[in-house]
């Protein structure tokens, strides 16, 4: 005989205050936007001939759990994947822009983590379920103001940041980027009694004031593609040192960006020079109420997973003949954790770090400065007549 089941009972106060309570629960962000689209099916993208991380990653089934999910910001996962749909050459993604996505706020990471992390993972060959360390002391880096001049022509250091509370360049609006602006010109102007320098608009700004070693950042076309160039140069900015050592980038590819590069190859300056102004800027922003961005299980967090963790690229220019020939470079560089640019053939190639988290930043730029001296002392070897390098390629770092 079938159980009669009696209906759940109805409290009077449950009733009362129900429509209360459920008026209360937060709304879903993309409830709130009307999006002519069809099911994932129809959407998900051809990614068959598509090189980048992304498209290794990316399955319909993913595709289906991101797929009606959006941030406070308005930022849904095709904002996300957007960059790399946008390659101009998308079977020959090389380097660290070849990811193919890009967070349109912090919150991109943690909803859609499931993605993010495994790009992350793929990318820089990183176990998510570890936490991020951060170590700006200069003074326990070992070398790096001692490269063999015959082999090195000069270095760069390059730190990313973004602030909290605003959204990052691919989805910022007009005025999220003014105020970034605003706020730059009030941090360095307490800066300027301690570090004096300068604050010029990208209209104005020249090469010439730039110095030889930093180059002009422009509004190149990837950047015009995926969105970080809209309304250029409008509320970009770089402070520039009154000694030349340092310039900030503000508002191009991550709210603040502190370049430090020189012909000398003294890595150990550029990365000093980087360490010192950013601690400075750090504190000065965390007065003003509006911190750098940190998770601790991404470190610093930025738009480009590419960089997530320290936000830190750092790169030597080395003189090479016959190792970028030799067959066993690519295995070389793995166990270095380096990246060797060799789309040039000039025969300078810059060399940096492969991964920006599972590091701290001291433990990455001993990394690369052990690295180059490595590579130089491989490139001398193979100079010889007989020269052999098999003896020389290390264990994995």
């Amino acid at each position: 005989m079938w159980k009669i089941i009696k209906p759940p009972l109805e409290y009077a106060k449950e009733v009362k205050y129900r429509p209360v309570l459920e008026s209360l629960v937060p709304l879903d962000p993309i409830s709130q936007l009307t999006l002519n689209r069809g099911s994932p099916e129809e959407e998900f993208p051809d990614l068959k001939r598509n090189g980048t991380v992304m498209a290794r990653i990316l399955t319909l089934s993913m595709y289906k759990r991101q797929y009606n999910r959006a941030t406070d910001s308005g930022v849904i996962f095709d904002d996300v994947i957007r960059p790399g749909l946008e390659d101009p050459a998308p079977g020959q993604a090389t380097g660290p822009a070849a990811v193919g996505c890009l967070a349109g706020d912090a919150q991109s990471y943690i909803l859609f983590c499931s993605f993010f992390d495994r790009v992350i993972e793929a990318h820089q060959g990183y176990n998510m379920s570890g936490s991020q360390e951060s170590d700006f002391n200069y003074d326990n880096l070992k070398g790096g103001d001692d490269f063999d001049s015959a082999y090195t022509q000069g270095c760069e250091v390059r730190v990313s940041r973004c602030v909290e509370g605003f959204s990052f360049p691919t989805h910022c609006s007009r005025g999220e980027r003014r105020q970034l602006c605003t706020l730059a010109k009030k941090a360095f102007g307490q800066l300027r009694e301690e570090f004096p320098g300068k604050i010029h608009s990208l209209g104005d700004l020249t090469q010439s004031m730039l110095g030889d070693a930093v180059t002009m950042e422009t509004a190149t076309e990837p950047r015009m593609k995926t969105g970080v160039a809209r309304d250029w140069p409008d509320s970009r900015t770089a402070w520039v040192s009154k000694d030349g050592d340092l310039v900030v980038w503000v508002n191009v590819d991550d709210h603040l960006q502190l370049v430090s590069a020189r012909t000398d190859s003294n890595i150990r300056k550029a990365f000093e020079s980087v360490c010192v102004h950013l601690k400075k800027l750090e504190a000065l922003y965390r007065k003003l109420r509006h911190s750098f961005i940190w998770k601790q299980h991404l470190g610093w967090v930025v738009s480009s997973p590419a960089d997530v963790g320290t936000g830190l690229r750092a790169s030597v220019w080395l003189k090479l003949c016959h190792l970028p020939l030799h067959k066993r470079l690519g295995n070389i560089l793995e166990r270095l954790r380096l990246h060797m640019d060799t789309a040039d053939c000039s025969g300078v190639y810059r060399v940096s770090n492969a991964q920006t988290i599972g590091f701290t930043e001291v433990e990455l730029l001993q990394l690369l400065v052990d690295g180059v001296k490595l590579l130089t002392v491989m490139e001398r070897a193979l100079e010889q007549p007989d020269g052999s390098i098999d003896h020389l390629v290390p264990a994995q770092k």
